[in-house]
């Protein structure tokens, strides 16, 4: 699943600054994102565990990785997860920064013995931003707009909506990018079933019935961008009154599927101080990439601009469209604001229990300040769409950094009301 040549990522900055620093990094996602064709650009050795020969000689001789010239790669290094604290006990030894990179598409259920805090720097990579994907260069920097000056806004872009649904069901995948139509969509479903016939068993995970699996991931998709319940979720595995996946069983098949990084909800986000009440609690659902729900669900192009649902019934505001395009502008929103050092776990949603205040997103920095994002499937936002925004920003007063719509218009600006209008397109790190 990896390009022939390398494409640039958001996160290469981040990681070579901290190969100067650290002797080992750790390199975690789904499969299929491109930590390994990351790691192959600075590695000088290369011990892949997912082919039996090699990972039969570490386990045998777990210092040949040891000795081995460094940059010292170990790509998928949970199948033999004791490789960790042999790194980590090296980083004790006074091991050179860049030393070691580890590549990871599952937690491993046989944890280290030790975490690695302090020793071995974790590294979130996601699958290809709209930044990554697209040829132009976007003009609205999200670290500028963190920075909290207001920096005047500019460019157009010609991606339309359109195009924004053609992202949205190509996916991310970097080796993936290169299919068209039927191949490509037999590429996503081989993704999802390898999920099911593959990474479940390698889990340790007995799947009895693969069938209610693959309905529960249907479910999960069609709950894209919602706060929708876990018990809503399983009772929409199946319209027919008690077939639906018991709750037993979804509940390891969450935790499965988190582990393998393909469930990538969004936090429900708090304040330090106590000035806002009565907030939700309750994640926003999202898939790693929107390709996956888009194909779980069976959602075309034509359907999706017709403003058509597909896949299992789940309550939520607006379309489908505007749920996958939400999602993408999340995935998106994450890459950059790991390239801006603000910590991805920190980018969360707010959403009241009664559900009269919501917003898409808040990126939070360092010192508790706060960007906030709202996400709308709509050319020209109107006062109503920026409304939330607002609300919030008056209760936070200067912890507010700046307040954003992205939307699928043409041209970034700000309105009088000093909201950034920012089209999907041109908003990249």
């Amino acid at each position: 699943m990896e390009d022939a040549a390398y494409r640039a990522r958001a996160m290469d900055r981040t990681l070579d600054s901290f190969l100067r620093s650290f002797s080992a990094i750790a390199i975690e996602g789904a499969k299929g994102v491109g930590k390994t064709a990351t790691a192959r650009q600075r590695a000088a050795t290369e011990f892949k565990l997912d082919e039996p020969e090699a990972l039969a000689i570490v386990e045998a001789d777990r210092a040949r990785v040891l000795e081995a010239q460094p940059p010292v790669l170990v790509d998928e290094w949970q199948r033999h997860p004791p490789i960790w604290d042999a790194i980590r006990n090296a980083d004790d030894r006074g091991a050179a920064p860049g030393s070691y990179l580890l590549t990871g598409s599952a937690d491993p259920r046989d944890a280290p013995a030790h975490t690695g805090a302090g020793r071995i720097v974790r590294l979130r990579m996601r699958p290809l931003s709209l930044a990554e994907r697209l040829d132009a260069s976007p003009t609205v920097s999200l670290a500028a707009l963190l920075d909290g000056d207001l920096p005047p806004l500019d460019g157009e872009t010609d991606v339309d909506l359109e195009r924004y649904t053609e992202e949205i069901l190509r996916g991310g995948f970097p080796g993936l990018r290169r299919y068209e139509g039927p191949a490509h969509r037999a590429q996503i479903t081989s993704y999802l079933d390898l999920i099911v016939e593959k990474d479940f068993p390698q889990l340790g995970q007995q799947v009895r019935n693969p069938e209610a699996l693959r309905r529960w991931m249907a479910a999960y998709a069609a709950a894209t961008s919602t706060t929708a319940s876990f018990e809503k979720i399983r009772r929409a595995t199946s319209s027919n009154e008690g077939d639906e996946s018991a709750r037993s069983t979804v509940i390891p098949y969450r935790d499965a599927l988190r582990r393998l990084y393909v469930l990538d909800p969004v936090p429900a986000w708090r304040p330090a101080a106590g000035s806002l009440t009565e907030l939700g609690d309750a994640e926003k659902h999202q898939l790693v990439d929107p390709a996956l729900a888009a194909r779980l669900v069976r959602a075309t192009k034509g359907r999706l601009l017709d403003g058509a649902s597909s896949g299992p019934s789940i309550p939520r505001d607006g379309t489908q469209l505007g749920a996958l395009f939400e999602s993408l502008v999340t995935l998106s929103v994450r890459v950059y604001a790991a390239a801006a050092e603000a910590a991805e776990r920190e980018v969360r949603h707010l959403r009241t229990h009664r559900g009269d205040h919501e917003v898409d997103l808040i990126v939070e920095r360092e010192d508790g300040d706060v960007l906030l994002i709202e996400v709308k499937l709509k050319a020209v936002p109107g006062d109503q769409d920026v409304a939330h925004l607002n609300w919030l920003a008056e209760r936070l007063g200067d912890r507010a950094i700046d307040r954003v719509i992205v939307t699928t218009g043409r041209a970034a600006y700000r309105r009088p009301d000093g909201v950034a209008v920012v089209p999907a397109a041109l908003l990249g790190p």
